[in-house]
């Protein structure tokens, strides 16, 4: 089991997607040796998203519009969905777009 700090920073109403909570301690069970983006994601989606799921992810991975930061660094530069998480490790959601 990992345990992991998950962070939403949304707005515009995305954050009504996880019932306006930002912030969650979160324990994944793994289903194999290492646990990576990817494999959190499918449990963001699973156990945080509350409703409406697309309007976060898209596919795999999250949609356009949704930084995302893992220990302070960008996750393009870790390897997006391919990175490995590790225990206490802390992942951000940024929503960068916003309505007007």
């Amino acid at each position: 089991m990992i345990v992991l700090y998950v962070e939403f920073q949304l707005v515009g109403g995305l954050e009504l997607l996880c019932e306006s909570v930002k912030t969650h301690n979160v324990d994944v069970d793994l289903t194999s040796e290492k646990l990576t983006m990817k494999d959190l994601l499918s449990w963001v989606r699973t156990n945080l998203i509350k409703e409406r799921p697309e309007m976060f992810m898209k596919g795999d991975s999250v949609r356009p519009g949704v930084l995302v930061l893992i220990n302070d660094c960008d996750w393009e530069l870790s390897g997006q969905l391919d990175t490995t998480l590790e225990d206490k490790d802390v992942v951000v959601f940024i929503s960068t777009l916003h309505g007007g």
